[in-house]
């Protein structure tokens, strides 16, 4: 997986970037512009990391990737989109997230198969153990049981994808997705109220 460095002699990326100023950089930001992607990385590296250690804490303690290992392979697969308009800082954050969970769930169904990682699975969902009370369980059935979930309430999920894993608030929640504080809320209660039931009734 290639690692992502700042340019040496740089002094820019030292200067941390402001809120307009990252979003400006996210909006104007191409796959053929490195320079860019290393400013950004550097810029984001923290929070990205942050979010891969929330992953990576409802893994097995043996598994073949770190959060480090996963916060470069979420940027590495991130920084090939072509077609995604970045909005702001908590646009991309939760749109890292995402892609951390398919890695993940890639792995997963890979070690199951017993064969090497391919293609990443069709995921637009992350897992939610902890809801069920039931942190060991199988994170194939837990993706199972998410996308089902999001089939019947897409923005109820997307409401759980930033908030347990985004580490998103209420209120940017709120923002990003365009309701009301306490839609969200009502949303997060409903999100735990079906996956609970839906994942206690597979035990």
């Amino acid at each position: 997986m290639p690692q992502v460095n700042a340019p040496a002699g740089d002094p820019s990326f030292a200067q941390p970037l402001d809120e307009a100023s990252l979003t400006s950089w996210l909006q104007q930001w191409t796959p053929d512009d490195p320079a860019a992607g290393n400013r950004l990385f550097t810029a984001l590296y923290d929070e990205l990391r942050a979010i891969a250690r929330r992953h990576m804490r409802r893994e097995n303690p043996d598994h073949t990737l770190s959060a480090t290992g996963l916060t470069h392979e979420a940027w590495f697969r991130l920084s090939e989109q072509t077609r995604t308009q970045w909005r702001n800082r908590s646009h991309f954050l939760a749109v890292a997230s995402t892609m951390m969970r398919r890695i993940l769930v890639n792995h997963a169904l890979a070690r199951q198969a017993g064969k090497r990682d391919g293609d990443l699975v069709d995921l637009s969902l992350t897992g939610l153990e902890q809801i069920a009370g039931t942190p060991d369980r199988d994170i194939v059935a837990v993706h199972e049981a998410l996308l089902a979930f999001e089939a019947i309430d897409p923005r109820a999920a997307k409401v759980v994808e930033l908030r347990f894993f985004g580490g998103l608030e209420n209120e940017e929640i709120a923002q990003l997705i365009g309701v009301s504080v306490p839609t969200v809320k009502r949303d997060w209660a409903l999100a735990r109220a079906w996956l609970h039931r839906e994942l206690s009734s597979q035990s």
